[in-house]
């Protein structure tokens, strides 16, 4: 059974969560761009036989308040913490920009006892710059988020194959194409339409992290560096440099799979594949 709740961040900003599972060990689960809690909603059951999952909508998305006049990764960071001081939980799983506020928050409360970071898209020497965002902000503003979906899936690498080599114009109508088939069937959950702004503050995680490597050889809590193999190289490129700074981490490399692998299956993702795999690592005493 599935509970919805909610809980204050310091800034008043209420941020809404689900609640599945019995009375395992507390596990938040923090999704990443153009998603809502939902969206990784079947890895939490998959997980709620061993744990009590909270899954909450970030900021700005779903059932939670807006991203507010100040937004930055401190909020984030400050919203995880009050849902880990209201849940008692002391694991957590981070998905993509989820993962950034994962290992952030892991830096500030030393009581966060295992983190897994799925694929955190920092920017390391360039390798994710967020250069494009200009561009992205010019073309929301202008109502054209068909376009601005393009520019931030072709800029981050996220988007099909098929981005790498259709013309730009034709994309954009597909992508236009596609909304359009989404919002006839949308029920209760954002559209990627609705969501398409919070891309903004996904890409600003990335910028205000970007070559701060060092910061993480701080970070006391045991972290499961976690990826597909099919995923952008920039991608498994930052796990394994991650791998070289956390004091206590494991890498593992999840063969055939990309960065849809922890969400819902209807969305290509396999979370009963990256639930097995993590179980054991949150479980553990270590």
């Amino acid at each position: 059974m599935i509970t919805l709740d909610r809980v204050t961040s310091k800034d008043g900003t209420t941020i809404a969560y689900r609640r599945l599972g019995g009375d395992g060990p507390g596990l938040v689960l923090l999704h990443g761009a153009m998603q809502t809690g939902h969206g990784n909603i079947e890895l939490a059951e998959a997980l709620a036989g061993a744990f009590t999952c909270y899954v909450p909508d970030r900021r700005g998305r779903g059932r939670s308040g807006p991203v507010g006049p100040d937004y930055r990764l401190a909020r984030e960071v400050e919203d995880l913490q009050a849902l880990l001081d209201a849940t008692g939980a002391e694991r957590v799983v981070g998905v993509s920009s989820g993962a950034i506020i994962a290992l952030r928050t892991a830096l500030a409360r030393p009581a966060l006892r295992k983190v897994v970071a799925f694929e955190p898209p920092l920017d390391l020497d360039g390798s994710n710059a967020t250069g494009w965002l200009a561009r992205f902000d010019r073309e929301i503003a202008a109502g054209r988020v068909p376009a601005a979906l393009v520019t931030g899936m072709r800029a981050t690498r996220m988007g099909p194959a098929i981005f790498n080599v259709v013309p730009r114009v034709l994309l954009e109508a597909m992508t236009a194409a596609m909304l359009k088939n989404q919002d006839k069937v949308a029920g209760g959950e954002p559209t990627f339409r609705e969501l398409a702004p919070t891309l903004r503050q996904d890409a600003q995680l990335v910028a205000e992290t970007a070559d701060d490597l060092d910061a993480y050889r701080a970070v006391g809590a045991e972290v499961l560096l976690l990826g597909g193999t099919r995923s952008p190289a920039y991608l498994r490129n930052a796990l394994t440099a991650l791998h070289g700074v956390l004091p206590r981490s494991r890498q593992v490399a999840l063969a055939g799979l990309d960065h849809s692998a922890t969400s819902n299956a209807a969305m290509r993702g396999r979370p009963e594949r990256v639930a097995a795999e993590i179980r054991p690592f949150l479980a553990s005493q270590g």
